[in-house]
């Protein structure tokens, strides 16, 4: 009698539409280094938040799946989604052919321009006067600002550093004349440290780097549909409102200094 009632419950679960549809919802976890405010960013009591956050909220709800967030470190971000770890990444990650040999992109929907941290007394005005013997530039692992130092800045002496906040205390300590990360962090970071650093905001490249959500190769179908969600969220006002709600002050800036902002 009591096997029947239980077996009763459960056909009673599975044909009820609500609960069914909850049961084989489909989870999308997101991977994302938390370590990037406003974009990528844990509340005090761990809950992970900011505009990365509340993107890939909205793109579960677009594609009816539950999302998982998972804090990754940054150069662990690939290979975890190369052995599905995780199903995409949202983490503010430029879109580069050396990433594309290995992960494929969305379409674009933010852009970043890398700039300057540098100390007083460097001496440093321009990119060009970091591309010489005896100037020590620090970079984060992995990032934009690492490939163009390596590309580009030859003469000079690499720190390739795990964290942001270490690269930048090399500036300070004027142990690095510089630090090439993008303009937001860069602008972040001498506001916290004025005495001790100089923003140099204008951009070192002629071409804007720009931000896709990443995914594995061969996904045709949800790659289109992330496609379609980020036209969709640029059309309703998605972005302008994740602007508004974590970018406000520092929008206002860059309209100052004419410099493009994110989206």
């Amino acid at each position: 009698m009591l096997l029947k009632s239980f077996l009763s419950i459960i056909l009673l679960f599975l044909l009820n539409p609500i609960f069914a549809n909850a049961a084989n919802q489909k989870v999308l976890r997101v991977g994302m280094e938390l370590q990037y405010p406003p974009f990528e960013m844990s509340e005090k009591d761990g809950t992970p938040s900011g505009i990365s956050v509340d993107l890939a909220k909205a793109l579960g709800k677009y594609l009816g799946r539950k999302v998982i967030i998972q804090n990754i470190a940054w150069d662990g971000l690939i290979p975890s989604l190369k052995t599905k770890k995780i199903d995409i990444i949202i983490s503010s990650m430029t879109i580069t052919d050396r990433r594309k040999k290995v992960i494929d992109f969305s379409i674009p929907y933010a852009q970043s321009n890398l700039c300057i941290l540098t100390n007083p007394t460097s001496g440093v005005k321009t990119v060009s006067d970091l591309n010489q013997k005896g100037k020590v530039i620090a970079v984060k692992k992995g990032t934009t600002g690492n490939i163009y130092a390596i590309e580009h800045l030859k003469k000079a002496k690499l720190l390739i550093l795990d964290k942001e906040s270490s690269a930048v205390l090399e500036v300070m300590q004027k142990r690095a004349d510089a630090f090439i990360y993008d303009q937001l962090t860069i602008y972040r970071d001498w506001e916290n440290h004025k005495k001790t650093t100089v923003a140099l905001l204008q951009p070192i490249t002629k071409k804007p780097g720009y931000w896709g959500i990443a995914l594995r190769k061969n996904q045709p179908k949800l790659k289109a549909k992330i496609n379609a969600f980020i036209k969709k969220a640029k059309s309703d006002g998605t972005f302008d409102k994740l602007s508004y709600k974590y970018l406000k002050n520092i929008k206002k800036k860059f309209v100052e200094l004419n410099i493009p902002f994110f989206f």
